[in-house]
Protein backbone atom coordinates (compact mmCIF):
# COMPACT_ATOMS: atom_id res chain seq x y z
CA UNK A 1 0.00 0.00 0.00
CA UNK A 2 2.77 2.39 0.95
CA UNK A 3 4.56 1.76 -2.34
CA UNK A 4 1.38 2.36 -4.33
CA UNK A 5 0.78 5.59 -2.43
CA UNK A 6 4.29 6.84 -3.18
CA UNK A 7 3.92 5.92 -6.84
CA UNK A 8 0.64 7.83 -7.02
CA UNK A 9 2.26 10.89 -5.46
CA UNK A 10 5.14 10.80 -7.93
CA UNK A 11 2.72 10.34 -10.84
CA UNK A 12 0.58 13.23 -9.60
CA UNK A 13 3.63 15.45 -9.27
CA UNK A 14 4.85 14.52 -12.76
CA UNK A 15 1.39 15.22 -14.21
CA UNK A 16 1.28 18.65 -12.59
CA UNK A 17 4.77 19.51 -13.84
CA UNK A 18 3.86 18.43 -17.38
CA UNK A 19 0.67 20.48 -17.27
CA UNK A 20 2.32 23.59 -15.83
CA UNK A 21 2.75 26.25 -18.51
CA UNK A 22 6.30 27.43 -19.19
CA UNK A 23 6.92 30.79 -17.54
CA UNK A 24 7.47 33.62 -19.99
CA UNK A 25 10.70 34.55 -18.19
CA UNK A 26 11.97 31.02 -18.85
CA UNK A 27 10.96 31.29 -22.51
CA UNK A 28 12.83 34.57 -22.88
CA UNK A 29 15.88 33.20 -21.07
CA UNK A 30 15.89 30.17 -23.38
CA UNK A 31 15.82 32.45 -26.42
CA UNK A 32 18.83 34.35 -25.06
CA UNK A 33 20.67 31.11 -24.35
CA UNK A 34 20.06 30.02 -27.96
CA UNK A 35 21.15 33.48 -29.16
CA UNK A 36 17.91 34.05 -31.01
CA UNK A 37 17.53 37.57 -32.37
CA UNK A 38 14.76 39.30 -30.40
CA UNK A 39 12.24 41.10 -32.61
CA UNK A 40 10.43 43.48 -30.26
CA UNK A 41 7.59 45.56 -31.73
CA UNK A 42 6.23 48.08 -29.24
CA UNK A 43 2.60 47.50 -28.25
CA UNK A 44 0.43 49.62 -25.99
CA UNK A 45 -2.71 47.53 -25.38
CA UNK A 46 -3.83 43.89 -25.46
CA UNK A 47 -5.46 44.13 -28.91
CA UNK A 48 -2.31 45.53 -30.54
CA UNK A 49 -0.31 42.87 -28.72
CA UNK A 50 -2.54 40.08 -30.02
CA UNK A 51 -2.29 41.46 -33.56
CA UNK A 52 1.51 41.35 -33.27
CA UNK A 53 1.42 37.86 -31.80
CA UNK A 54 -0.93 36.70 -34.57
CA UNK A 55 1.52 38.15 -37.11
CA UNK A 56 4.17 35.78 -35.76
CA UNK A 57 6.21 37.82 -33.31
CA UNK A 58 7.64 35.65 -30.53
CA UNK A 59 8.54 38.55 -28.24
CA UNK A 60 6.86 41.91 -27.57
CA UNK A 61 7.81 45.23 -26.01
CA UNK A 62 5.81 47.74 -23.98
CA UNK A 63 7.60 51.08 -23.95
CA UNK A 64 7.18 54.28 -22.02
CA UNK A 65 6.59 56.33 -25.17
CA UNK A 66 3.71 54.19 -26.41
CA UNK A 67 2.14 53.86 -22.95
CA UNK A 68 2.48 57.59 -22.33
CA UNK A 69 1.03 58.42 -25.75
CA UNK A 70 -1.85 55.97 -25.34
CA UNK A 71 -2.54 57.45 -21.88
CA UNK A 72 -2.41 60.99 -23.24
CA UNK A 73 0.08 62.26 -20.63
CA UNK A 74 3.61 61.38 -21.94
CA UNK A 75 6.17 58.99 -20.51
CA UNK A 76 7.84 61.27 -17.91
CA UNK A 77 4.52 61.61 -16.05
CA UNK A 78 3.79 57.89 -15.86
CA UNK A 79 3.90 56.28 -12.43
CA UNK A 80 5.27 52.81 -11.84
CA UNK A 81 1.73 51.58 -11.18
CA UNK A 82 0.47 52.97 -14.51
CA UNK A 83 3.32 51.53 -16.59
CA UNK A 84 3.29 48.11 -14.94
CA UNK A 85 -0.51 48.07 -15.10
CA UNK A 86 -0.39 48.57 -18.86
CA UNK A 87 2.27 45.87 -19.23
CA UNK A 88 0.36 43.45 -16.98
CA UNK A 89 -2.80 43.85 -19.08
CA UNK A 90 -0.81 42.99 -22.18
CA UNK A 91 1.12 40.10 -20.64
CA UNK A 92 -2.10 38.50 -19.43
CA UNK A 93 -3.53 38.36 -22.96
CA UNK A 94 -0.63 36.95 -24.98
CA UNK A 95 1.44 33.80 -24.87
CA UNK A 96 4.84 35.31 -25.66
CA UNK A 97 7.40 37.08 -23.44
CA UNK A 98 6.92 40.81 -22.89
CA UNK A 99 9.81 43.19 -22.18
CA UNK A 100 8.88 46.48 -20.51
CA UNK A 101 10.45 49.91 -20.34
CA UNK A 102 11.19 50.41 -16.63
CA UNK A 103 12.59 53.89 -17.18
CA UNK A 104 14.92 54.91 -14.36
CA UNK A 105 13.41 52.28 -12.08
CA UNK A 106 11.16 54.90 -10.47
CA UNK A 107 13.81 56.02 -8.05
CA UNK A 108 17.00 54.90 -6.37
CA UNK A 109 18.27 51.29 -6.03
CA UNK A 110 15.71 50.46 -3.34
CA UNK A 111 12.82 51.64 -5.54
CA UNK A 112 14.28 49.86 -8.57
CA UNK A 113 14.30 46.59 -6.62
CA UNK A 114 10.58 46.99 -5.99
CA UNK A 115 10.04 47.72 -9.69
CA UNK A 116 11.70 44.40 -10.57
CA UNK A 117 9.60 42.53 -8.00
CA UNK A 118 6.34 44.05 -9.25
CA UNK A 119 7.20 43.32 -12.88
CA UNK A 120 7.85 39.67 -12.07
CA UNK A 121 4.61 39.42 -10.09
CA UNK A 122 2.68 40.89 -13.02
CA UNK A 123 3.96 38.56 -15.73
CA UNK A 124 6.59 40.79 -17.35
CA UNK A 125 9.58 38.79 -18.65
CA UNK A 126 12.24 41.49 -18.63
CA UNK A 127 12.93 45.22 -18.38
CA UNK A 128 15.44 47.81 -19.41
CA UNK A 129 16.65 50.22 -16.76
CA UNK A 130 18.36 53.45 -17.72
CA UNK A 131 20.81 55.98 -16.30
CA UNK A 132 18.41 58.91 -16.59
CA UNK A 133 17.57 61.31 -13.80
CA UNK A 134 14.41 60.50 -11.82
CA UNK A 135 11.84 61.96 -12.06
CA UNK A 136 12.31 62.20 -15.81
CA UNK A 137 11.76 65.51 -17.53
CA UNK A 138 9.62 66.19 -20.58
CA UNK A 139 12.74 67.51 -22.32
CA UNK A 140 13.84 63.88 -22.59
CA UNK A 141 11.60 63.72 -25.68
CA UNK A 142 13.51 66.69 -27.07
CA UNK A 143 16.75 64.67 -26.81
CA UNK A 144 18.02 66.36 -23.67
CA UNK A 145 19.45 63.63 -21.44
CA UNK A 146 20.15 64.07 -17.72
CA UNK A 147 22.31 61.14 -16.67
CA UNK A 148 23.08 60.09 -13.12
CA UNK A 149 26.73 59.47 -12.11
CA UNK A 150 28.32 56.14 -13.06
CA UNK A 151 28.46 54.88 -9.48
CA UNK A 152 24.75 55.48 -8.92
CA UNK A 153 23.94 53.73 -12.17
CA UNK A 154 26.13 50.76 -11.26
CA UNK A 155 24.43 50.45 -7.87
CA UNK A 156 20.98 50.61 -9.44
CA UNK A 157 21.75 47.85 -11.94
CA UNK A 158 23.55 45.75 -9.32
CA UNK A 159 20.62 45.82 -6.89
CA UNK A 160 18.12 45.19 -9.71
CA UNK A 161 20.11 42.07 -10.63
CA UNK A 162 20.22 40.92 -7.02
CA UNK A 163 16.44 41.25 -6.85
CA UNK A 164 16.15 39.29 -10.11
CA UNK A 165 18.23 36.48 -8.62
CA UNK A 166 16.02 36.35 -5.53
CA UNK A 167 12.65 36.57 -7.27
CA UNK A 168 13.15 34.85 -10.63
CA UNK A 169 16.66 34.20 -12.03
CA UNK A 170 15.20 33.92 -15.55
CA UNK A 171 13.93 37.52 -15.49
CA UNK A 172 16.02 39.59 -17.91
CA UNK A 173 17.73 42.85 -16.95
CA UNK A 174 18.76 45.12 -19.83
CA UNK A 175 21.14 47.91 -18.83
CA UNK A 176 20.37 51.00 -20.87
CA UNK A 177 22.52 54.12 -21.14
CA UNK A 178 21.50 57.39 -22.76
CA UNK A 179 25.03 58.79 -22.45
CA UNK A 180 25.63 58.89 -26.23
CA UNK A 181 23.50 62.03 -26.42
CA UNK A 182 25.45 63.94 -23.76
CA UNK A 183 28.83 62.45 -22.81
CA UNK A 184 29.31 60.51 -26.03
CA UNK A 185 29.66 56.98 -27.36
CA UNK A 186 32.65 55.96 -25.22
CA UNK A 187 30.86 56.84 -21.99
CA UNK A 188 27.77 54.88 -23.00
CA UNK A 189 29.91 51.82 -23.78
CA UNK A 190 31.76 52.20 -20.47
CA UNK A 191 28.47 52.26 -18.56
CA UNK A 192 27.08 49.18 -20.29
CA UNK A 193 30.35 47.35 -19.64
CA UNK A 194 30.17 48.38 -15.98
CA UNK A 195 26.63 46.95 -15.87
CA UNK A 196 27.99 43.68 -17.30
CA UNK A 197 30.30 43.39 -14.29
CA UNK A 198 27.38 43.55 -11.83
CA UNK A 199 25.12 41.04 -13.52
CA UNK A 200 23.11 42.67 -16.33
CA UNK A 201 21.94 40.29 -19.06
CA UNK A 202 21.87 42.65 -22.04
CA UNK A 203 22.79 46.22 -22.92
CA UNK A 204 21.17 49.09 -24.80
CA UNK A 205 22.72 52.33 -26.00
CA UNK A 206 21.79 54.92 -28.65
CA UNK A 207 24.49 55.12 -31.34
CA UNK A 208 24.35 58.43 -33.14
CA UNK A 209 25.91 57.45 -36.46
CA UNK A 210 26.25 54.47 -38.76
CA UNK A 211 29.86 54.07 -37.65
CA UNK A 212 28.88 53.95 -33.97
CA UNK A 213 26.06 51.52 -34.74
CA UNK A 214 28.46 49.08 -36.42
CA UNK A 215 31.07 49.45 -33.68
CA UNK A 216 28.81 49.12 -30.64
CA UNK A 217 28.31 45.31 -30.62
CA UNK A 218 32.05 44.85 -31.00
CA UNK A 219 33.07 46.93 -27.97
CA UNK A 220 30.21 46.22 -25.55
CA UNK A 221 30.54 43.23 -23.23
CA UNK A 222 26.81 42.53 -23.23
CA UNK A 223 24.50 41.39 -26.08
CA UNK A 224 23.05 44.64 -27.40
CA UNK A 225 19.50 45.64 -28.21
CA UNK A 226 19.06 48.37 -30.82
CA UNK A 227 16.19 50.86 -30.59
CA UNK A 228 14.54 51.61 -33.92
CA UNK A 229 13.22 55.16 -33.44
CA UNK A 230 11.04 55.85 -36.46
CA UNK A 231 10.27 59.51 -36.93
CA UNK A 232 13.21 60.60 -34.77
CA UNK A 233 14.42 64.14 -35.25
CA UNK A 234 18.05 63.71 -34.22
CA UNK A 235 19.27 61.78 -37.25
CA UNK A 236 19.62 58.32 -35.70
CA UNK A 237 19.87 55.72 -38.48
CA UNK A 238 17.18 53.09 -39.14
CA UNK A 239 17.87 49.47 -40.04
CA UNK A 240 16.01 46.25 -40.76
CA UNK A 241 16.08 43.35 -38.30
CA UNK A 242 18.34 41.43 -40.69
CA UNK A 243 20.83 44.28 -41.00
CA UNK A 244 21.09 44.60 -37.22
CA UNK A 245 21.46 40.85 -36.72
CA UNK A 246 24.25 40.81 -39.30
CA UNK A 247 26.01 43.62 -37.37
CA UNK A 248 25.97 41.47 -34.24
CA UNK A 249 22.99 42.88 -32.34
CA UNK A 250 20.98 40.52 -30.16
CA UNK A 251 17.63 42.22 -30.74
CA UNK A 252 15.75 45.30 -31.89
CA UNK A 253 12.97 47.31 -30.27
CA UNK A 254 10.76 48.92 -32.91
CA UNK A 255 9.67 51.57 -30.46
CA UNK A 256 7.27 53.86 -32.32
CA UNK A 257 5.72 52.01 -35.26
CA UNK A 258 2.34 51.15 -33.69
CA UNK A 259 1.77 54.71 -32.47
CA UNK A 260 2.81 56.20 -35.83
CA UNK A 261 0.48 53.88 -37.75
CA UNK A 262 -2.37 54.54 -35.31
CA UNK A 263 -1.96 58.32 -35.46
CA UNK A 264 -1.49 58.49 -39.23
CA UNK A 265 -4.40 56.30 -40.32
CA UNK A 266 -6.89 57.16 -37.59
CA UNK A 267 -6.25 60.87 -38.24
CA UNK A 268 -6.95 60.38 -41.94
CA UNK A 269 -10.12 58.40 -41.23
CA UNK A 270 -11.50 60.89 -38.71
CA UNK A 271 -10.82 63.86 -40.96
CA UNK A 272 -12.55 62.15 -43.89
CA UNK A 273 -15.52 61.21 -41.69
CA UNK A 274 -15.81 64.76 -40.37
CA UNK A 275 -15.44 66.39 -43.80
CA UNK A 276 -17.68 64.11 -45.85
CA UNK A 277 -19.84 62.42 -43.25
CA UNK A 278 -18.64 59.05 -44.54
CA UNK A 279 -15.46 56.96 -44.76
CA UNK A 280 -14.42 55.27 -48.02
CA UNK A 281 -10.85 54.37 -47.10
CA UNK A 282 -11.88 50.75 -46.56
CA UNK A 283 -14.32 48.67 -48.56
CA UNK A 284 -17.27 47.05 -46.80
CA UNK A 285 -15.57 43.67 -47.23
CA UNK A 286 -12.45 45.02 -45.54
CA UNK A 287 -14.51 46.40 -42.66
CA UNK A 288 -16.24 43.05 -42.22
CA UNK A 289 -12.87 41.30 -42.22
CA UNK A 290 -11.42 43.77 -39.72
CA UNK A 291 -14.38 43.43 -37.38
CA UNK A 292 -14.36 39.64 -37.65
CA UNK A 293 -10.60 39.56 -37.11
CA UNK A 294 -10.95 41.65 -33.97
CA UNK A 295 -13.70 39.38 -32.65
CA UNK A 296 -11.52 36.35 -33.34
CA UNK A 297 -8.55 37.89 -31.54
CA UNK A 298 -10.59 38.57 -28.41
CA UNK A 299 -12.08 35.08 -28.46
CA UNK A 300 -15.76 35.76 -29.06
CA UNK A 301 -16.34 32.38 -30.73
CA UNK A 302 -15.33 30.60 -27.54
CA UNK A 303 -17.68 32.80 -25.53
CA UNK A 304 -20.52 32.05 -27.95
CA UNK A 305 -19.89 28.31 -27.52
CA UNK A 306 -20.07 28.58 -23.73
CA UNK A 307 -23.34 30.51 -23.88
CA UNK A 308 -24.85 28.12 -26.45
CA UNK A 309 -24.14 25.27 -24.04
CA UNK A 310 -25.65 27.15 -21.08
CA UNK A 311 -27.74 30.32 -21.03
CA UNK A 312 -28.45 30.34 -24.81
CA UNK A 313 -29.04 26.58 -25.07
CA UNK A 314 -31.85 25.67 -27.43
CA UNK A 315 -32.34 29.20 -28.76
CA UNK A 316 -32.28 30.23 -32.39
CA UNK A 317 -28.89 29.89 -34.05
CA UNK A 318 -26.94 33.01 -34.97
CA UNK A 319 -26.91 34.26 -38.59
CA UNK A 320 -24.38 32.65 -40.93
CA UNK A 321 -20.92 34.12 -40.65
CA UNK A 322 -20.10 36.42 -43.53
CA UNK A 323 -17.05 35.72 -45.62
CA UNK A 324 -14.70 38.61 -46.34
Amino acid sequence: MKKNSEDQKRQSKATKQAAAPLRQTARLRAMLDKREFLELPAVYDPLTARIAEEAGFRTLYNGGFVTGSFSGISEPLLTMTEQIGAAANIAAQVNVPLIMDAGAGWGEPLHTMRTVRECIRNGVAGVHIEDQLFPKRAHYHNYVAHNIPRREYRDKIKLACEQRDRSDPDFVIIARSDACREQGFREAVARVNLAAEVGADMGLIFPRTAQETIRAPKVCKLPLVYVQSRGNRDGRPLYSFKQLEDMGYAGCIDAILAVCVHYHYVTQAMRELKTSGDYLGMSEAQCVAARQGTEDLIGLEEYYAIERATVEHGKRAKPARKKA
